[in-house]
C-alpha cells in the first residue's frame, strides 16, 4: 500500500535564514538612509516655515529616510547628520524640467536650521519669494563652507560675527533686499574665495582690511549704496580676479597700485563717484580684460602707456572729464573688443589703424574736438 508524502507547509532552515538575511539588509538600508531625530526634527521645522506651492519638491519629505530619499538633502555616510540643504529654484532637474518653469517659494528660513551644527552647505537659492532675516544663529555652524541664498527677498542686515564662519569658501547674498553694512569681521574668513553682495541695499565703506581675503578670487560688490573709497589694502590681494564695485557711491582716487595686482583681469568701477586721475599702472597691465570707469568724475590724461599684449574685451573710459588726445599706444593693443571714449574732454585726431578702423562713431561722440575716421575729417 503506497502512502503519500506530506509536503510541509512550514518554511526550511534554508529559507528561514534567507528571510532573516533579508530583513537585515532591509533594515540597514533603512538605517543608513534615516538621519538623526533632532536632525529630521529640524528639517521638518525647516520646511514648515517654507511655502512651494507649484514643484512639489517637499513631497518627498516624509517618513524618517532624509538621507536617502529627501530631495536636496545629503548627509555623512558615516555619522548620519545632515550636511548639505541644497535648494535651487533654477536648476535642470527633472522636477523643473517637468513642471516647464523656475521655482517660486515663500516664507522665510527657520532657525531650526542652526541645529544642524554638521552642515557644510547650505544652498536655498532662486525661489524669489522668500523673505525674512538671515537666522543669526548660521555663524554658530561652524563647518559651513558654502552658503548661498541668491534671488530670494531677505531683508535684514547680514549678522555683525559673519566672521565666525572661518571655514566659508562661497558667500553668495546677491539679488535681495539685504541693508546695514559689510561686517568688519568677514576679513576674518581667511578661506573666502568667492564673495557676492550685489544688487541689495548695502551701505557704508568696504572695511579698511578688505585685503586681510588673501584667498578672495571675486568680489562682487554692485548696485549697492556703498560709499567711502576703495581700500588701499585691496592692492595687496594677489589672487583677486573680478572686482565689481560699479553702480555705488564710492569716491576717492583709485588705488595708484591698483594695476600692479598679478591676476586682476576683471575691473568694474563705472557708475560713482570716483575722481583723479587714471593710474598709468591699470593701462599698462597687460593681463585686464574688462576695464570699466565709466560714469565717474575722472579728470586728466589717458595714459599713453598701452602694452602690445594688451587684451581688452571691453575697455569703457565714457562720461568722465578725460582731455588730451587718444594715446596712440592703443594702436599697439593686441585685441580692443568695445572702446567707448564718449562724454569726455578728448581732443585731436583719431589714430589710425586697429582698433580704430572697426569702431562705429558712437564710441568717440560728445567730446570736444575729437576728428578723423569714423568723426568728420580733421
Amino acid at each position: 500500500m503506497h502512502t503519500e508524502e506530506k509536503t510541509s507547509t512550514l518554511p526550511s532552515y534554508r529559507e528561514k535564514t534567507y528571510m532573516r538575511m533579508l530583513l537585515v539588509v532591509f533594515f540597514l538600508f533603512a538605517a543608513v538612509e534615516a538621519c538623526s531625530p533632532s536632525g529630521q526634527a529640524a528639517l521638518l521645522a525647516f520646511k514648515a516655515a517654507l511655502n512651494e506651492p507649484y514643484l512639489g519638491i517637499f513631497n518627498s519629505w516624509t517618513g524618517n529616510s532624509c538621507c536617502g530619499g529627501w530631495y536636496g538633502i545629503s548627509c555623512d555616510p558615516e555619522t548620519l547628520e545632515v550636511t548639505e540643504i541644497s535648494l535651487r529654484g533654477e536648476s535642470e532637474d527633472p522636477i523643473f524640467q517637468k513642471a516647464g518653469r523656475t521655482g517660486y517659494m515663500t516664507g522665510s528660513i527657520s532657525p531650526e536650521i542652526c541645529k544642524l551644527d554638521s552642515l557644510t552647505i547650505l544652498i536655498i537659492s532662486d525661489w524669489k519669494g522668500i523673505s525674512g532675516e538671515i537666522p543669526k544663529c548660521l555663524t554658530k555652524l561652524s563647518q559651513l563652507r558654502v552658503l548661498d541664498l541668491v534671488g530670494n527677498k531677505i531683508s535684514g542686515e547680514i549678522p555683525s560675527d559673519f566672521g565666525n564662519l572661518n571655514r566659508l569658501t562661497v558667500l553668495n547674498l546677491a539679488d535681495n533686499a539685504i541693508s546695514g553694512t559689510i561686517p568688519k569681521s568677514i576679513v576674518n574668513i581667511g578661506g573666502l574665495m568667492h564673495l557676492d553682495l550685489r544688487n541689495n541695499q548695502i551701505s557704508g565703506e568696504v572695511p579698511s582690511d578688505f585685503g586681510k581675503l588673501e584667498m578672495l578670487s571675486r568680489a562682487l560688490l554692485s548696485s549697492n549704496q556703498l560709499g567711502g573709497s576703495i581700500p588701499a589694502s585691496v592692492t595687496k590681494m594677489n589672487r583677486l580676479a573680478d572686482l565689481d564695485l560699479s553702480m555705488n557711491g564710492i569716491s576717492g582716487m583709485i588705488p595708484e597700485n591698483m594695476g600692479n595686482m598679478p591676476v586682476l583681469s576683471t575691473l568694474n568701477l563705472d557708475s560713482n563717484r570716483i575722481s583723479g586721475q587714471i593710474p598709468p599702472t591699470l593701462i599698462s597691465n597687460g593681463g585686464l580684460g574688462i576695464l570699466n570707469l565709466s560714469r565717474n568724475a575722472l579728470d586728466g590724461q589717458i595714459p599713453d602707456v598701452f602694452c602690445p599684449g594688451s587684451y581688452f574685451m571691453a575697455l569703457d573710459l565714457s562720461f568722465n572729464a578725460l582731455k588730451g588726445p587718444i594715446p596712440n599706444s592703443l594702436s599697439s593693443a593686441e585685441y580692443v573688443g568695445h572702446l567707448n571714449l564718449s562724454h569726455n574732454h578728448l581732443c585731436g585726431s583719431i589714430p589710425i589703424g586697429s582698433p580704430f578702423d572697426h569702431l562705429e562713431a558712437s564710441s568717440f561722440s560728445n567730446n570736444d574736438c575729437l576728428c578723423g575716421n569714423p568723426l568728420s575729417t580733421c
